[in-house]
């Protein structure tokens, strides 16, 4: 038991923090999920100070064609970053056990 005693801890975290989303979610009347970009730029865009017209960004965006194109870019960064991640611990723990 004391061998998987981490990864059990990890388990039940990992589960009472989905509990407490999927709780949280369902509770609210207004559970429109929306991300921090979109909310950022709606309060900013709505404040009376902003000029619009001044703003330009230093280098030009590329805009996707649509959302599932640009979910999809999203969801392959972060495979990617994943995959990085987990080769860097699996390096770490392959030195621990060799030497």
């Amino acid at each position: 038991m004391r061998k998987y005693g981490l990864e059990i801890l990890t388990i039940v975290a990992i589960a009472a923090f989905c509990m407490i989303f999927l709780y949280t979610s369902s509770v609210s009347q207004d559970s429109a999920f929306a991300g921090t970009d979109s909310i950022a730029a709606a309060k900013i865009s709505g404040s009376p100070d902003t000029i619009q017209e001044k703003i330009q960004p230093i280098i030009p965006q590329w805009v996707p064609p649509s959302a599932e194109i640009e979910s999809t870019l999203f969801g392959l960064q972060a495979a990617i970053g994943g995959m990085c991640i987990g080769g860097i611990f699996g390096y770490w723990i392959g030195q621990n056990k060799k030497g």
